[in-house]
């Protein structure tokens, strides 16, 4: 009996794919499974941030509070303005990438020089729009005071405006406070961080005479909005609960209300700012690379277009990371 093979193809081949199945190449598959496995751990960072949310939704910082300053606009409530303005940037630089990778596939290095330039600018004001946010976040701009519990307390006039603790405080200059160190204090206790600008006791004494001011907890309301003590309540509160001063954010503190906030905000903004500045270092390299010609002798602008998936991929992690931490 005799065995009948079946060739097809135009060589005679049992199965004409090439070694590239769907015209992939292997730099290409394997840009995709590193932002596959990239895209699962932003994935579980955010959940572990919805999740968090979901548990103190009654005491989560509202956004349009906390990210309300535009550069050289001191003193101007712009809420989202410049995250809305950042946001745009890098969709903008995703854009000429896009234009940048076609002008390759056309072997036009001019234009595939151009349009990497301008990612790459894009790339940059992004990375130090972040920084400069960061700056604002860890600063602060009014402080706070918290509580025993860990609550924090805000001032506001009865207009419902802000009112910084340098506008309440009397300053005292009778007892100077001195930083806490193991020479001076408790051996065991590690180094007291960087000293309030006012103590308790100046804010209590500044308050007391400021009748126009009330307390505003970080506890929402049904409406969505921060509970306002009476005048009679806050004096108390601020009187028997308070133990500290809070000005800025950091990884133990925040005067905007739950540290946890600031906690992932740090971990998940600066994990995606690490990867926006590692793209516009990769970006000058491929930018360099295209310049002096390399890409021009191979006839190809492959290694443009990896590089172009790695950056679509920032920004579409940036659009959830935006609506996670400022929209919704």
């Amino acid at each position: 009996m005799e065995t009948t093979v079946i060739k097809t193809g135009t060589e005679g081949k049992t199965w004409g794919g090439g070694n590239e199945p769907l015209n992939g190449s292997y730099g290409k598959m394997m840009m995709w499974f590193f932002i596959l496995s990239d895209a699962l751990t932003f994935s579980g960072f955010l959940a572990a941030y919805g999740f968090s949310r979901f548990k103190f939704i009654n005491s989560w910082p509202i956004a349009d509070e906390v990210f309300n300053h535009f550069p050289f606009l001191h003193g101007v409530d712009a809420p989202m303005f410049y995250v809305a303005l950042m946001t745009f940037i890098l969709i903008f630089s995703s854009v000429t990438m896009v234009l940048a990778v076609d002008a390759g596939h056309q072997l036009k290095k001019d234009k595939v020089i151009i349009y990497m330039f301008l990612t790459i600018i894009g790339g940059a004001i992004f990375v130090g729009s972040q920084a400069w946010e960061w700056k604002n976040f860890i600063k602060g701009e009014y402080g706070a005071v918290e509580t025993k519990g860990g609550q924090i307390l805000q001032f506001i006039d009865k207009e419902g405006h802000r009112v910084a603790l340098k506008d309440i405080a009397i300053v005292s200059h009778h007892s100077e406070r001195v930083q806490h160190e193991s020479k001076n204090g408790l051996w065991f206790e590690s180094q007291e961080g960087t000293l309030p600008t006012y103590t308790i006791a100046e804010i209590q004494a500044g308050f007391a005479k400021r009748e126009d001011v009330l307390i505003r907890t970080q506890i929402l309301t049904e409406e969505g909005e921060k509970t306002i003590l009476s005048r009679e309540e806050s004096l108390k509160r601020l009187q028997h609960d308070a133990i500290g001063i809070v000005e800025g954010a950091n990884l133990k503190h925040n005067e905007y209300g739950s540290p946890l906030f600031a906690d992932f905000f740090f971990f998940i903004t600066g994990f995606h700012g690490f990867h926006v500045f590692s793209g516009v270092i990769i970006n000058i390299i491929i930018f360099f690379n295209v310049i002096i010609g390399t890409y021009e002798r191979r006839k190809s602008y492959e290694m443009v277009e990896k590089v172009g998936l790695y950056w679509h991929f920032v920004d579409l992690v940036w659009v959830f990371v935006f609506t996670f931490f400022y929209l919704v």
